[in-house]
């Protein structure tokens, strides 16, 4: 029974340059964090990610969609989550504030993911594992699926969950071999160009093939400079993203983005505002065979259906520290696995959730294993920290999300 309900503000400047892009030239990484604790002294962990100011208005809200919890059991609550989750999305209160964006869309990922790390802590299991432990019937039972309908119902949902169990064995080899990974530390955007280079030279010796750059500069051409220099030093045939972080505007984004095309680029992230469906519809036919990849920005399940029904995206990046926690994060794969659209997780838990979530979308769903961001400049925050070897993460063993933070 859960009898304890707190929340933390907990706020890491990073300096040096770390964690800087088009729009975030100086970020302040935060994590508005649910803490459940039941009468047996385990403690579910849940993020929510946001970079600074309004960090603790994200936490009061998480303190009242949690508060329905005390006193229940989280075997009760996990067995129907979905519906409890939709309970709280359309809490009368707060859905003027929303509904499923904003402050309180946060507040609904840090509570849910609270609620999935302290239901794997009670199974004694790490959250990859309890994930494959379950049904497709309980999975499905803990999904929103409103208004998604159109696309997933409840049953689809199942089907889609409960197909790929026969080849499962085939996919359980990740566990030994690790997931890949992908540095998204070589080009931050307040790096020099010598910084640029050598960062990446670091990840090839790493062992990384894929690396991300961030672009959005307002003269293209320190964008195109910098891009040619990553191809440069990582070679023809690595897989190098650019990510604009939503700073183009669409006729911006079509000329910009027809020119990095001589980088032979692996996807182009964010290049225009999140909920301008259209105009990404736009650019994608026009870069195509060029892909985008869409969803760090996106709060919901709604917006990432659109993206799919005009097939704009070419990956999809939900977040789980973004939308509304593991459960909305499962909702938008299972979507994607309809829809055969790769996920490839935007990380604002550092991968710290997301390493266990792709295990279960590979092995679980059958949903291609491309790779992960790895951020590391948080590692020493956490408990648990992931561990990445020769580019790859090594499976996480210890019980629960590995969200606890020190």
């Amino acid at each position: 029974m859960i009898t304890h309900i707190s929340s933390r503000d907990v706020r890491y400047p990073i300096g040096s340059g770390h964690g800087s892009d088009a729009i975030h030239k100086d970020p302040v990484y935060s994590y508005a964090v649910t803490l459940l604790t039941d009468d047996k002294g385990r403690t579910g962990s849940g993020l929510a990610f946001t970079l600074g100011e309004g960090n603790d208005l994200v936490c009061k809200a998480a303190e009242f969609y949690a508060a329905r919890l005390q006193g229940r059991c989280i075997e009760e609550i996990m067995a129907n989550f979905g519906a409890l989750q939709k309970e709280m999305a359309d809490e009368q209160q707060f859905r003027w504030l929303g509904p499923h964006k904003g402050v309180v869309q946060l507040a609904l990922a840090s509570v849910t993911n609270a609620c999935w790390d302290l239901w794997a802590k009670t199974r004694g299991l790490p959250l990859w594992k309890l994930l494959l432990e379950l049904t497709p019937a309980q999975v499905a039972a803990t999904l929103d699926l409103s208004y998604l309908e159109d696309v997933l119902t409840h049953e689809q949902a199942i089907e889609l969950l409960t197909n790929p169990t026969a080849s499962r064995a085939d996919r359980e080899g990740i566990l030994t071999s690790g997931y890949p990974g992908y540095d998204t530390s070589v080009g931050w955007f307040n790096y020099s160009d010598e910084q640029v280079r050598e960062n990446c030279k670091r990840a090839i010796d790493a062992g990384f093939t894929a690396m991300k750059l961030k672009v959005g500069s307002k003269d293209p051409e320190r964008d195109l400079r910098r891009a040619r220099i990553v191809r440069e030093v990582a070679g023809p045939d690595a897989r190098i993203m650019v990510d604009a972080n939503q700073q183009w505007t669409l006729p911006q984004a079509l000329d910009i983005c027809a020119r990095l095309k001589e980088i032979n680029p692996f996807w182009i992230e964010e290049p225009t505002h999140p909920d301008d469906i259209i105009g990404h519809k736009t650019l994608a036919d026009a870069i195509a065979p060029v892909k985008l990849a869409l969803g760090e920005h996106v709060p919901n399940r709604i917006i990432f259906k659109n993206y799919l029904q005009v097939e704009c995206a070419g990956f999809i990046q939900v977040d789980a520290v973004r939308v509304a926690g593991v459960s909305e994060f499962l909702a938008v794969s299972i979507m994607c696995k309809k829809f055969g659209v790769p996920v490839v997780p935007h990380v604002g838990d550092m991968g710290q959730l997301h390493q266990h979530l792709v295990l279960f979308n590979h092995i679980g769903l059958d949903l291609p294993a491309v790779f992960l961001e790895h951020i590391p400049h948080l590692r020493e925050h956490f408990v648990n920290p992931v561990r990445v070897e020769d580019g790859v993460y090594r499976t996480p063993q210890d019980i629960g999300a590995s969200c606890d933070l020190i």
